[in-house]
């Protein structure tokens, strides 16, 4: 069963933007492209840990700010010729509110 917490306002993002968010359950990185879409994953790249927040979001992508790891935020997966993985979590917009699966957040490790 699916526990959907609130966590913030679709437009705290800003469009082809992402933004750390701090949950009860722990820090996520969303994402929102140009058509509103938003997405949720681990904040750090696969490669050194580059904070994916503070990347350039382009359709359903993000490239890492540290050495331009491109990840899909669909899928989590690293684009390329280079490979490795980042957690997604089940992300909504309900009534211009961001949403997140709790359930998805509770299975993740601890950091």
């Amino acid at each position: 069963m699916s526990t959907w917490i609130d966590i913030a306002a679709l437009d705290s993002v800003p469009k082809r933007g992402a933004r750390l968010i701090k949950t009860a359950l722990g820090c996520v990185a969303v994402f929102r492209t140009g058509t509103d879409e938003v997405f949720a994953l681990d904040n750090a790249c696969p490669h050194k840990n580059g904070p994916l927040a503070e990347g350039i979001v382009h359709d359903k992508a993000v490239t890492c700010p540290l050495h331009n790891w491109v990840i899909s935020l669909e899928t989590g997966m690293v684009q390329g010729e280079d490979t490795g993985q980042v957690a997604t979590y089940p992300a909504r917009v309900v009534d211009g509110r961001i949403t997140l699966d709790a359930a998805f957040l509770k299975q993740r490790e601890v950091a």
